[in-house]
């Protein structure tokens, strides 16, 4: 995604149904700084891509066995972090329950 010089950049996974969008950020062991890149990654892409229908962007960022979850709320332009941590494989049915309602919501 390239919405200026600033703010560029490119995204690990973008699930998309015909209302809703997904950002996944893959990162290795940090999710600290995997989330500050996924917030980047949904202001790029609210500027981007303009679906109206979706007043949300959700975004997750994994290190394939610890998810969590993050959105922009885009009318207000805040962030918002969860606290909660998914684990693979013990954490699997929320953290599906979660990632297929993203897209049907």
């Amino acid at each position: 995604i390239k919405v200026n010089e600033q703010l560029q950049g490119y995204l690990d996974y973008l699930l998309r149904s015909p209302t809703e969008l997904l950002v996944i950020e893959a990162k290795r062991e940090d999710l600290d700084y995997g989330f500050t890149q996924l917030v980047a990654e949904m202001i790029a892409l609210d500027k981007w891509e303009r679906t109206p229908e979706q007043s949300i962007l959700l975004g997750a960022v994994t290190t394939g066995t610890i998810w969590q979850f993050g959105c922009l709320h885009r009318e207000t332009k805040e962030i918002e972090q969860g606290l909660d941590l998914y684990r693979v494989p013990d954490d699997l049915d929320p953290l599906m329950r979660i990632l297929v309602q993203a897209l049907v919501a």
